[in-house]
């Protein structure tokens, strides 16, 4: 019987495709590809798509935005959001064993990139058509309505592309690390010191620069901490800060178990396991799954339910309007969407708690499936440690022995590191930390991330001999 996966092989050869480097990318090269990918993400992010002008006051991701690294009315108004949604598709598939895979095997690892590539294709098609039908950009011509979806279509394929670029060793990373960490950091900077002109009642965007203006006009020190009207002030920089050196000192904590080289003797080391084991790859999902059921409510909502008057949508979510963004006032959507100031979070408690136990149990899922799903849980990690020449101090060369050691440490680390990741996100979005809980965790495991690989490249270019041993 051919499994579902392998029904996407055929299709693959119709999409455009990255090829690997035949030859050894020199670390000044990646640094230019990641460079340039990063610099047409940015340009992608200020070009507005042609033809909607300043139609439509809907906007489906909101606050979200900041965490798919789009931007309202261009052509990265879809962002990462059509690529997540389907590696999060995917991995419920393959966790829940609907999708039979094995990633240890080349073959079946090349079959999951190109379904992902696929259904990422799909999502952008559909998500671009929610957007146009769903009245995103109010009422536009056929013609017009055509323009704007080859455009985001367009857009999708090459983020994918840019994407692919990056981790078939051309650049370093993967697009998606690198377009959240800079749309986050961004959005970071913007808030914080960025002076953008006097504002409509006096005061200045960026919180330093408020801060700056009202310690001059000697104003209250209440006044100066805090600002009313959502702009950012300083006591949601200081959360800002506060979240970064929580999230960092939480990312050090680690189990070290001893491990020997059995080629060598003599040589001894410890493999770490971080209590933040998966990464921030439990959040990227949660984050996806959240803004997806916020996406489609709204747009079911604004084109079959204004009013109110349907039971089941109802169940799904409810809207108000407020400015130029739709509001959530019930439903599902109304808990996953979290209040985004401590004044709205004390306001509305009940909201809160189920936000953070919703945020925390998704997490909480997606990295128990992830570790399955991914190659990390003890069995694989066991039979890794063996092929690399590697064993347990105190236990005989044997996969048995080394995956019970492991089973005892993998799956707490798993849950207790996604619980404290869930928590720390809900808390900081909370407190109205800028770039919102979810995104600075993301920012700053893909900062570690990135500096582990710079470290690598270094070291294979100054040591080529290590190349073998860190498995390049």
């Amino acid at each position: 019987m051919v499994r579902f996966i392998e029904l996407f092989k055929p299709i693959a050869r119709f999409f455009p495709d990255i090829k690997p480097p035949d030859r050894k990318v020199a670390f000044n090269e990646k640094i230019f590809w990641t460079a340039i990918a990063l610099i047409i993400y940015f340009v992608m992010a200020q070009v507005p798509l042609y033809g909607i002008g300043t139609a439509g006051l809907n906007d489906p991701l909101g606050s979200l935005r900041v965490i798919f690294a789009s931007n309202r009315g261009t052509l990265m108004e879809l962002g990462i959001g059509p690529i997540v949604t389907a590696g999060l598709i995917l991995q419920v598939l393959a966790g829940s064993k609907m999708v039979n895979i094995d990633m240890s095997n080349a073959e079946d690892r090349s079959l999951f990139t190109s379904a992902s590539k696929i259904l990422s294709v799909v999502m952008t098609v559909f998500e671009a058509s929610a957007y146009i039908i769903g009245g995103t950009y109010g009422a536009l011509p056929v013609t017009t309505e055509i323009v704007v979806m080859l455009q985001l279509v367009g857009a999708g394929l090459i983020v994918l592309l840019l994407d692919e670029l990056l981790q078939k060793g051309w650049g370093l990373g993967s697009g998606i690390s690198l377009f959240i960490a800079a749309g986050v950091a961004s959005t970071i900077w913007w808030d914080s010191v960025a002076p953008m002109g006097p504002m409509a009642d006096g005061k200045y965007l960026g919180a330093v620069v408020a801060f700056a203006q009202g310690v001059l006009s000697r104003q209250s020190i209440t006044r100066v901490l805090s600002r009313t009207g959502g702009l950012p002030d300083m006591v949601a920089f200081m959360t800002t800060l506060g979240i970064f050196a929580i999230i960092i000192y939480f990312n050090g904590m680690r189990v070290e178990i001893p491990v020997s080289y059995a080629r060598y003797r003599g040589f001894r080391g410890k493999f770490p396991l971080k209590l933040f084991y998966v990464s921030n790859i439990p959040v990227i999902f949660a984050a996806a799954l959240f803004g997806n059921i916020y996406f489609i409510s709204q747009l079911l909502w604004q084109r079959y339910n204004s009013t109110n008057s349907n039971f089941w949508f109802n169940l799904l979510g409810t809207f108000t309007t407020q400015g130029t963004q739709y509001q959530p006032s019930g439903g599902l959507v109304y808990y996953v969407v979290p209040p985004n100031n401590l004044s709205l979070a004390m306001a509305e408690p009940l909201r809160a708690l189920v936000y953070a136990i919703l945020l925390i149990i998704g997490c909480v899922f997606f990295a128990v499936t992830w570790v399955e799903v991914g190659g990390m849980d003890a069995r694989t990690v066991a039979k890794q440690l063996l092929d690399s020449g590697m064993q347990i101090e105190g236990f005989r060369r044997s996969e048995v022995p080394i995956r019970q050691l492991l089973e005892r440490y993998i799956p707490t680390v798993t849950i207790l590191g996604a619980i404290l990741i869930g928590a720390i996100a809900a808390g900081a979005d909370f407190l109205g930390a800028f770039g919102s809980g979810t995104g600075i965790l993301l920012t700053v495991g893909i900062i570690e991330q990135y500096y582990q690989i710079f470290v690598q490249e270094r070291i294979t270019e100054l040591y080529p001999a290590a190349r073998g041993f860190l498995g390049e």
